[in-house]
């Protein structure tokens, strides 16, 4: 990297310069300078509430914002040089202001610190990024939504245990990953009202001496409110660990349905095909076509996984106020959100490319006596207990394991056997259509139910 000065703006303290290899351990350059188009326009609101205040004059302020945007534009096209001698992304954008406009920009910095600027800088990226998560989850939610009202009809085995248990529908099962996905935007939506207060103002930790209005720089930047503790405001990154807290649970949920894709395109379950373009071959079995992106998104949950724990880990010995441990929360909130959303970018695309294979998911649904709690509920209607009805059926199915057949090829004498309410009446039931059509209530797997839910989503998800 590109020096541009040995000298440090806190050098005045110093008789020697820093170690240079102390100078690259302690750099975060490297990273932070991620943050650089926040900390140019936190610094500009910053300036405009100084000349507000009469700390500045306007003169001041319309170099300060010149030089400030001439700045942007280099980050913006590439062009800004940064060094690791000015150590992180605010003394280089301000060793920069100062080249550019002389001894005015040494004005800048008045009323602030590093330490009150990171946060600011954080809670501006982590907004936006923020908003961004939560736009690519509605597209998700929408996508799933889609393919499940095509396939509000299609009969798929429902499972517990990973064993067969009730018939439902395959875009029922589907609406299952969409309500866990509204879950997710509704924690990243809450979370974001605590990430939009403003902590520019509270300086190193006391505040200042300065007769500062932060109201006005709150409402330049979008803020919902200002910090009410200067030493809490600098210290503070709960903001930063609850949204690598919710993109874990995503995270986890994005596992969950891409351990479900993996299954169904495996041979075994064949209820699936996804499109050539989101799986590989193999270099030796010409044969293969490998789920990739399900497996790799599956994979990257445990890095989030990861990321969370070490945050915490971060904060967790860190006496009031700012520590230089803080610096190490940068990394892993940057990875999170990369990697979450790449992550919902890659099943927004995965997604529609699902290709449903009925036929395997209806022959599945006829094993594992998968309609033995409708023959329960039939005879609870008959006046059985539940309890009662229960012992019953599990007879049934044991002797049905016996003769190797299912309940269905069952005669009524032979129901009759176990219980004599049994009337010929049971055989209307013993189809898995008539079971999904019969569970027609909110919540339910009936395929009308079904896309009454889905137009329910696409109300809620425009809500949003």
């Amino acid at each position: 990297m590109d020096n541009k000065s040995e000298k440090k703006p806190w050098g005045g303290r110093f008789s020697e310069p820093t170690n240079q290899f102390v100078e690259r351990f302690t750099a975060s350059i490297n990273f932070d300078k991620r943050l650089g188009l926040y900390d140019v326009t936190g610094s500009k609101a910053h300036a405009q509430m100084l000349e507000k205040c009469g700390i500045i004059s306007s003169e001041e302020l319309r170099q300060i914002d010149n030089g400030l945007e001439e700045i942007a534009d280099t980050i913006r096209n590439g062009t800004f040089k940064w060094s690791a001698a000015l150590e992180d992304v605010h003394m280089n954008i301000e060793g920069e202001l100062v080249n550019r406009i002389g001894e005015v920009g040494k004005k800048l910095h008045t009323a602030r610190s590093r330490n009150d600027q990171v946060a600011t800088d954080l809670r501006l990226f982590l907004r936006d990024k923020t908003d961004e998560s939560v736009e690519e989850l509605k597209d998700l939610v929408r996508a799933i939504v889609q393919l499940a009202h095509k396939e509000s009809a299609t009969l798929m085995p429902g499972y517990t245990h990973l064993q067969v248990a009730q018939p439902v529908t395959f875009g029922h099962h589907l609406l299952a990953w969409a309500e866990m996905i509204l879950r997710d935007i509704s924690r990243f939506k809450n979370c974001r009202s605590r990430i939009n207060i403003l902590p520019l103002g509270s300086g190193a930790l006391a505040g200042t001496t300065f007769p500062i209005d932060r109201r006005i720089t709150a409402e330049i930047l979008g803020f919902d409110d200002i910090s009410e503790n200067s030493m809490d405001s600098v210290a503070d990154r709960d903001f930063v660990i609850e949204f690598v807290s919710a993109a874990t649970m995503t995270m986890m949920h994005f596992s969950r349905i891409c351990e479900e894709l993996v299954l169904w395109c495996s041979q075994p379950f064949s209820f699936i095909e996804l499109g050539d373009a989101f799986c590989t071959g193999s270099s030796m079995m010409p044969q293969k076509k490998n789920p990739d992106v399900p497996e790799l998104i599956r994979g990257k949950s445990g890095r989030v996984y990861g990321h969370l724990m070490g945050l915490i880990t971060l904060m967790k010995s860190q006496p009031l106020t700012y520590n230089k441990d803080n610096q190490e929360d940068k990394e892993p909130l940057f990875d999170t959100v990369d990697t979450l959303i790449d992550c919902t970018k890659a099943l927004n695309l995965l997604i529609p490319s699902i290709n449903p294979n009925p036929s395997a998911m209806s022959e599945a649904a006829e094993k594992g006596f998968i309609l033995a709690t409708d023959i329960a509920d039939y005879l609870v209607r008959k006046g059985i207990s539940f309890r009662d009805a229960h012992e019953t059926v599990g007879q049934l199915v044991k002797f049905a394991v016996d003769q190797n057949c299912q309940l269905e090829d069952l005669k009524l004498a032979e129901f009759q056997k176990a219980n004599k309410v049994f009337d010929a009446k049971v055989f209307d039931i013993l189809t898995p259509d008539k079971a999904l059509a019969s569970r027609s209530h909110q919540g339910g797997t009936a395929p009308e139910q079904v896309k009454k839910a889905c137009a329910r989503i696409a109300i809620r998800i425009e809500k949003i």
